[in-house]
């Protein structure tokens, strides 16, 4: 742990191969270079990325990411500048595809070590499997919450060579930052402190048991904090690298774009004057925006993008004359990629395959997409609360809900409609598992009526089971959206007074995703079964899932319903 009195020591301590040799000390501007990425979210391969120049732009389908191109394109820019800083945002592993999840993400962790990654704040994810394996992925072993995974694809796991940062996350048992706050890097002579956040309601976006016994204060004061002590440590040039982010309708690659919005904003205006360059994370947009004369940027996720950001400084005040920022599509058509990074993706392919191409079951089309219509409702949201459904229904299951958070690719399949375990478990790779309780049907209109309870006129749409629809009204004020006598549950009106068993993932049953509702059921059981072995039980069961005409397909009646 990492008491604030000794932060300075704990920097020292975290100075790994990789970061960049001092050079003389010059009274002209000296350039530091940058490059970011966030929300990885363990994506070793290339993905799907939909390329668009703003919000009226429909947008080009194409791959992107992968570790050898970033690779490649690291490889690239270091040729330009061999004192680069590569720096992260977090998020780097959590809901994973399986090529790294089925090894604990270890993959990912070894190739941001390849790639020369200095530090990364710690991201939601990162405490997917509890603050104990967060400290393993740092400092390495085999002592794991998951152990037949960890240390299977290499049994001497090493850990992360890069630093993690959490100035706000404190363990409650030692009164001590759980993970360094800060580390400071010398770069052309110059010292550069590099802060870390997460966002401030982790517990909004994380399950609660994955956080109990630490406390998560508030960003800004702790970054100033930080900043603070970096400055009595001779840092001169502040970077901050910040799980929490915004969004905009400006182009991913728009330079000082000016409409961000969302929880950045606000952090930023807090800030200490002296930090200038605020690196982002969590909202999954590319942006590259200013606010109150400052540089917020982000790189989207998966790794279809990074940041390069150059900045000129004063070497003797520390002062930062210039920003220069772009957001860089990593296109593995464009960028030659690492070699050694390419061998060591193929190597844990290899290992991988046998497990990722069994077949698990079919479905009726080549994709069962996850968008939502504008109700409010996808095919897929449909397909994964049927299936919770059907895998509880002998313990009394009625009602189904998912988070669509919670659903992080479109269920694709092979010939013939032939789904292998990697593509599900790219849909569902959190490994929750099913949790039954009972709500009275208030609390169902609650739980339904919070969907609308966002900042501005946002929403956050549970998927439902078939047997349960409603209709919903935009020009209505919140916590009262819902059509009155709308609700039903197998055709039969919602009775307030009547207790109705629902079924949802672990993370949704404990209030996760803003649902507090969700949290205040009776009798609730873990079933332990798993939201990913359900679906697959149901594709099996139901293989005509997505076929034209089925449910899946909403070509049949919907359950949402939006009349305004």
């Amino acid at each position: 742990m990492f008491p604030r009195t000794l932060a300075a020591g704990a920097a020292l301590a975290f100075l790994l191969a990789g970061c960049a040799s001092p050079t003389s000390r010059t009274s002209a501007p000296v350039e530091i270079n940058l490059v970011a990425i966030n929300d990885f979210h363990g994506n070793l391969e290339a993905n799907r990325y939909v390329l668009r120049h703003g919000k009226d732009d429909k947008g080009t389908e194409m791959k992107a990411g992968g570790i050898a191109t970033l690779g490649g394109a690291l490889d690239a820019w270091r040729k330009e500048d061999k004192d680069l800083l590569f720096v992260a945002a977090g998020d780097l592993v959590g809901a994973s595809p399986a090529l790294s999840s089925m090894w604990a993400d270890e993959p990912s962790i070894e190739a941001m070590n390849r790639m020369g990654l200095v530090a990364s704040s710690i991201g939601n994810h990162e405490f997917d499997q509890g603050a104990k394996e967060l400290l393993r992925q740092q400092q390495g072993g085999c002592d794991s919450p998951r152990p037949n995974k960890a240390c299977q694809l290499n049994p001497d796991f090493k850990g992360a060579q890069f630093t993690y940062l959490g100035a706000n996350v404190i363990d409650d048992r030692t009164g001590k930052t759980l993970v360094a706050p800060w580390r400071i890097v010398e770069v052309k002579g110059v010292k550069v402190g590099l802060v870390g956040s997460v966002l401030h309601d982790l517990a909004s976006v994380t399950v609660g048991s994955a956080i109990k016994g630490l406390t998560v204060e508030d960003e800004a004061a702790t970054i100033n904090q930080s900043v603070a002590e970096m400055r009595a440590a001779g840092a001169k040039v502040f970077v901050v690298l910040i799980h929490e982010g915004g969004h905009t309708d400006e182009a991913f690659d728009k330079t000082d774009c000016s409409e961000l919005k969302g929880p950045i904003v606000d952090i930023a205006g807090k800030l200490d004057p002296a930090v200038r360059l605020i690196i982002s994370g969590h909202s999954h947009t590319g942006y590259l925006c200013k606010v109150d004369g400052r540089t917020v940027t982000q790189a989207d996720a998966m790794g279809h993008l990074l940041s390069r950001i150059r900045m000129t400084v004063d070497p003797v005040s520390g002062r930062v004359e210039d920003i220069n920022v772009r957001n860089v599509v990593m296109d593995p058509a464009t960028i030659a990629p690492d070699a050694q990074l390419a061998d060591y993706l193929a190597g844990v392919r290899s290992r991988s395959d046998a497990v990722l191409a069994q077949p698990v079951g079919k479905i009726g089309m080549p994709t069962l997409a996850r968008k939502e219509n504008e109700a409010g409702e996808s095919p897929l949201g449909d397909l994964i609360a049927d299936a919770a459904v059907a895998a509880t229904r002998d313990q009394g299951a009625q009602v189904g809900f998912m988070n669509p958070g919670g659903i992080r690719r479109d269920l694709d399949s092979g010939a013939g409609g032939v789904v292998s375990f990697g593509q599900a478990q790219a849909v569902l790779p959190f490994g929750n598992t099913l949790v039954l309780q009972d709500l009275s049907g208030a609390q169902l209109r609650e739980v339904l009526e919070q969907q609308w309870d966002r900042p501005g006129d946002g929403r956050n749409m549970l998927q439902v089971s078939q047997g349960l629809s409603y209709q919903w009204d935009s020009t209505r004020p919140k916590g009262s959206r819902l059509v009155p006598g709308s609700v039903k549950v197998n055709g039969a009106p919602l009775v307030d007074t009547k207790t109705y068993r629902v079924v949802a993932n672990n993370f949704l049953a404990d209030g996760g995703d803003n649902f507090p509702a969700l949290g205040k059921g009776a009798n609730k059981v873990d079933t332990g079964v798993r939201d990913l072995d359900a679906l697959i039980a149901y594709m099996k069961q139901h293989p005509e899932v997505g076929a034209s005409g089925s449910t899946a397909t909403l070509a049949a009646q919907p359950r949402i319903q939006k009349v305004r």
